[in-house]
């Protein structure tokens, strides 16, 4: 096969393109930090890609729940903590009233002062958190209490958030079950207090009350805590699923700088050596035998 000048010269291009385009893809690795900036580069890269991402966006998707979870939790605890505080004092107005000592005026304004912490509480059960009333379950537009101070009687339905594949949580706290009963016996303290004549009989009853209000109240305390123990381990085990992910998306799409910076050099050398060769390589015209 005879070769010529022209297929020298065009095999010497080709070969300079082939250097240009090597030392391209290795400018824009280094300048991107990624081995493929378009999914043709490598298929199956990207679409290994793809599957990674997509999988460290459901992880991070899962601890946005948890962190709303969280927030209920945190925001029932709290209101609940209160409720407990201001049910205690309730109490002990009761044990005070009882003693005989006090006269109906005396009563009087304790009853004053339970009926201001009877609004209290009512505010607690209607507590509001991101224009959401937090203790109705589902029907979070619509107060527990309403305005006649009536526990609503929409079937409760609890808030379910997904923290993990397949795995939901229960975020809300049953409000008709925790104050069930409370308002109505806080008003029949407040009957007993204003009574012309306070027998011990009914303020035992009034305080018997109360102790099984408490009660309710420190149950769904411990419940709700028990829940927050559990979240917490799903806490952790997505900040490992997230680390791992990650890493498995990192070892698929990003470069090795040593490496790259080693293989650009070495492909500069093979492109200064084809550049030397090439110009020796290509034959002089007449020209340049004649001079």
């Amino acid at each position: 096969m005879r070769v010529t000048q022209g297929m020298l010269s065009q095999n010497m291009l080709r070969n300079l393109s082939s250097s240009y385009e090597k030392m391209d893809k290795y400018m824009n690795q280094l300048n991107t930090g990624k081995k493929i900036t378009k999914p043709s580069d490598d298929p199956v890269i990207a679409m290994k890609g793809m599957g990674y991402r997509s999988e460290v966006l459901q992880v991070e998707q899962y601890q946005r729940n948890v962190n709303e979870v969280h927030n209920w939790y945190d925001n029932s605890d709290a209101a609940l903590d209160k409720a407990t505080q201001t049910l205690q004092r309730i109490r002990e107005l009761a044990i005070q009233a009882n003693n005989g000592t006090y006269d109906n005026n005396e009563r009087v304004s304790i009853s004053q002062e339970v009926e201001q912490l009877k609004e209290h509480l009512i505010d607690i059960a209607n507590t509001k958190v991101n224009d959401k009333y937090i203790f109705n379950g589902t029907d979070t537009k619509n107060k527990l209490v309403d305005e006649n101070e009536n526990i609503s009687d929409t079937p409760y339905q609890s808030v379910q958030m997904e923290v993990a594949k397949g795995t939901n949580i229960k975020a809300s706290v049953d409000g008709s079950k925790v104050f069930d009963g409370l308002f109505s016996n806080i008003d029949s303290l407040i009957g007993r207090l204003n009574a012309d004549e306070n027998t011990k009989g009914n303020m035992d009853t009034s305080i018997e009350e109360l102790d099984q209000n408490l009660d309710l109240i420190i149950n769904e305390r411990a419940d709700l805590g028990a829940r927050m123990n559990r979240l917490e381990l799903v806490e952790n085990r997505l900040k490992e699923q997230e680390i791992i992910a990650t890493q498995t998306m990192s070892n698929n799409e990003d470069i090795d700088y040593s490496k790259v910076i080693t293989e650009l050099i070495s492909q500069e050398s093979v492109h200064r050596a084809a550049l030397s060769s090439g110009s020796r390589i290509i034959q002089p015209t007449l020209l340049d035998f004649l001079r």
